[in-house]
């Protein structure tokens, strides 16, 4: 007598729920910078993108159940964050922050033929 029998009929209507949730949050990505938050554009994205990462760790790379995945990502993220903590703060006092063009100023030049025009941002 087999005792591990799968339904696979209920597992399909799960993904199609799960693949109809991840159809809506993306169109939800779409439609938020126009519609509502306009103001926390960037938050709200995160979130979105965030949760639309986790249904698609647990459900569809079937991490659901697992421990070990789940303490793992857990430390993983810690150590990214606490990096990020101890890094951030020093970005004002970059040693070479003028010479960066990452943290220094737009400067653009405009070739106008004989004349040369300089804007700074």
């Amino acid at each position: 007598m087999d005792t591990n029998k799968i339904d696979y009929a209920k597992e399909k209507v799960g993904y199609y729920k799960v693949l109809g949730g991840l159809l809506l949050l993306t169109t939800l990505t779409f439609i938020q910078p126009h519609m509502f938050l306009e103001h926390y554009t960037f938050t709200v994205q995160i979130m979105i993108g965030a949760t639309k990462a986790w249904i698609i760790l647990m459900y569809y790379m079937h991490m659901k159940g697992e421990t070990l995945i789940g303490w793992t990502v857990v430390f993983a993220v810690s150590l990214v964050v606490f990096f990020f903590t101890v890094v951030i703060p020093d970005v004002n006092h970059f040693q070479f922050k003028e010479e960066s063009h990452i943290t220094s100023q737009a400067h653009i030049e405009v070739d106008y033929g004989h004349h040369t025009a300089s804007h700074e941002e």
